[in-house]
């Protein structure tokens, strides 16, 4: 059971970051009416829910998955995982929440290519993401034809 439940969280977890990082994010700035500071406003409070979430899917993950044996490819996939999330939740997003401060209040923050390195940080953990799920996927169905 808890392996179907680590298969389910990672491919929920991979869908979250396409739907809203590849999807949603750049797209919302294309609505009509959308101004940039109702576009920051809606993106502060859907990255921080994003955070959260990740956060609660890579505790449940580990916890599936600590009485197993991960192959060295799993376990540095996990890991890659790991330290991008931290990045992300301990660096990046407060950073780039105190430039969507700055311009809400009618400040222009100085030059910066954080929203690049979070782009790159989101497309290597989508990738591990989807790598992690297939090779569990594999093994589960391994599993069921043994």
């Amino acid at each position: 059971m808890k392996k179907n439940i680590t298969v389910f969280c990672i491919i929920f977890w991979a869908g979250l970051i396409a739907g809203i990082s590849f999807l949603e994010a750049p797209l919302k700035f294309q609505a009509p009416g959308i101004t940039i500071p109702l576009g920051l406003g809606i993106g502060q409070l859907v990255f921080q829910a994003l955070n959260k979430i990740e956060l609660a899917l890579l505790a449940i993950i580990l916890y599936c998955t600590y009485p197993f044996q991960l192959s060295n490819l799993k376990r540095f996939l996990l890991l890659i995982i790991l330290l991008l999330l931290l990045t992300d939740t301990f660096w990046l997003l407060p950073l780039l929440d105190e430039r969507a401060k700055l311009v809400l209040s009618g400040t222009t923050p100085p030059e910066s290519h954080h929203h690049i390195l979070y782009i790159i940080i989101e497309i290597i953990k989508f990738l591990s993401l989807v790598t992690l799920g297939f090779l569990n996927l594999k093994d589960l169905n391994d599993e069921k034809r043994h």
